[in-house]
């Protein structure tokens, strides 16, 4: 099944928001109803394809003509990522940054050939799993900054879905980068095994996009990043084919795994990952701690990170994220509370055993830290409701309302100065807008040396939703770097954040990047734009 082309995730999912939302909306930022539904899929047409003949006949020599499509229909469905910006202009039609085609490879070396023929016919290439991107990831620019002004094509790798190995006496799974979340712990579980990655994106987002992104799990705390899962990589670049990973660690020079994690397609297109998988657990607890303030809150769950004992599943949310009750999207707006605190999601899995050893040194260092237990109630409302907030997005949009995050992450000593000074720039911007927000935010995954925190930011779209939202979204990066934070946390950098990751490297890391691209990429047909920021002048 496709995802929605216009919104997020499974149509028959969608739901209108509750009426005392949308008055709590109208009442609350002047929300009001959006000026025209979204555009229907069959009145948007993106235009005649740029690819010649030649292209057309060497991408259906690569991967077979029946999987390559130049119909209208799965260009728009490929046409940038799910981003608030995306969304709206998607709704309005705009798609003029679509695809030419869409190429499905089988295998490998069906990508290479598809490289091979985009090299020779000068044709820029887009990896395409789930679609999910946040940080325009999937929509390539010219050196200028504008869209692509050359064909490019949309590399959906969907058909490599298979596991294709896995090693019990290791512990790891060589899995296809095709393969969905939910399609990854089915092929796992049917051997007793989980691989524990479950970002909110999973239901969509694919292996290979995982690992491009370094995509961090809200069950972080218990079985780490994406990024820490990975043992190997296969990877193929318009040169050739990288095989990296002969053991979990080595001394053997740069890691090269990890210029190819987090490099969105810029320097190849990942072709199997292997990963560290873990026993089925056999007990799962998920419940709520209430904290009588962020601060409060923030010091016992890095009382936790740093001394232990580290639950699976660890997130707090400040006190106007807990007021909304936006830790539980189904319930979003009901038990509105001015003494609600804060809330934090506890959750442990393993073995029973386990389970109650780890949960009975947990609450006594919660509740040495101030920490008032609430139940199993709240942690498995969240459970149960964790992947539906890009739902609750659509149908915010579908009133009239802007609603988009963002993330970053900073060691404990910042998180304070830079918790205030991305909640001060988001609201100072909107509000000198003229669409006063409302701010939220958690932290959503915990280290020994620091945390990340993820804002949700909703107000009034203003007349131009995309223009209103530009300003804000440069202000908050800004503030993140000045605060000491970095630009993204699990989220990426597209073209979003490439300014802003440019100025975290610096100079001298751009021209890396450059140099590795030119190596891997002569002809600088993938993903251009994405991520790399045009070298200065000479």
């Amino acid at each position: 099944m496709d995802m929605l082309w216009s919104g997020w995730g499974d149509p028959a999912k969608a739901a209108p928001l509750p009426e005392e939302v949308v008055g709590l909306l109208r009442d609350l930022l002047g929300v009001r109803p959006a000026d025209a539904p979204a555009t229907d899929l069959e009145a948007i047409a993106p235009g005649p394809s740029r690819l010649t003949g030649a292209a057309l006949t060497a991408l259906a020599a690569a991967v077979g003509e029946e999987h390559v499509h130049a119909d209208d229909e799965s260009r728009v469905r490929h046409t940038r990522g799910k981003s608030t910006p995306d969304l709206l202009r998607i709704r309005a039609g705009e798609v003029t940054d679509a695809p030419d085609a869409v190429a499905l490879p089988a295998s490998h070396d069906e990508v290479l050939a598809v490289l091979a023929a985009c090299t020779e016919h000068r044709v820029a290439v887009v990896p395409f799993g789930g679609g999910t991107s946040v940080v325009g990831g999937l929509a390539p620019q010219s050196p200028d900054g504008h869209a692509a002004r050359h064909a490019f094509v949309a590399l959906d790798l969907r058909r490599m879905n298979r596991l294709v190995a896995l090693d019990e006496v290791s512990r790891t799974a060589t899995l296809q980068p095709g393969l969905r979340g939910p399609e990854v712990e089915a092929l796992l579980a049917e051997r007793g095994y989980t691989l524990g990655h479950f970002p909110q994106s999973f239901e969509w987002a694919t292996v290979g996009g995982f690992a491009a992104a370094r995509s961090s799990g809200q069950a972080s705390a218990g079985f780490g990043r994406f990024d820490d899962m990975v043992t190997a990589l296969q990877v193929a670049t318009p040169r050739g084919t990288l095989d990296l990973g002969r053991a979990p660690r080595s001394a053997a020079g740069p890691d090269l795994r990890q210029l190819v994690l987090g490099s969105e397609g810029a320097f190849g297109v990942i072709t199997s990952v292997t990963v560290r998988i873990h026993p089925t657990a056999a007990a799962k607890v998920y419940e709520g701690w209430r904290f009588p303030s962020f601060a409060q809150g923030r010091a016992a769950l890095r009382t936790l990170a740093q001394d232990g004992p580290m639950p699976t599943v660890l997130r707090l949310s400040d006190e106007t994220e807990t007021m909304i009750g936006l830790a539980k999207p189904d319930a979003i707006g009901g038990g509105l509370s001015s003494d609600a605190g804060c809330l934090a999601i506890v959750g442990y899995e393993g073995t029973a055993e386990e389970v109650a050893h780890r949960r009975a040194r947990v609450h006594s260092a919660l509740s040495e830290a101030q920490g008032e237990p609430l139940g199993e109630e709240p942690g498995t409302g969240w459970a149960h409701g964790r992947y539906n907030a890009p739902y609750l997005r659509d149908a915010l949009l579908d009133t009239g309302a802007f609603a988009e995050t963002l993330e970053t992450a900073a060691f404990w000593s910042d998180i304070p100065a830079l918790y205030e000074a991305v909640r001060t720039a988001l609201t100072q911007s909107l509000t000198d807008a003229g669409t006063p927000p409302l701010v939220m935010c958690h932290v959503s995954h915990v280290y020994p040396a620091g945390a990340s925190l993820y804002f949700t930011v909703v107000s009034a779209q203003g007349k131009e939703p995309v223009a209103h939202w530009a300003p804000a979204k440069r202000a908050a990066g800004d503030a993140i770097l000045a605060a000491g934070g970095t630009i993204s946390h699990h989220h990426g950098v597209g073209t979003d954040h490439r300014d802003w990751y440019a100025r975290e490297i610096g100079p001298l890391g751009v021209e890396v990047l450059h140099a590795v691209k030119d190596r891997l990429d002569p002809a600088g047909i993938l993903n251009p734009g994405i991520l790399l920021p045009p070298l200065p002048a000479v």
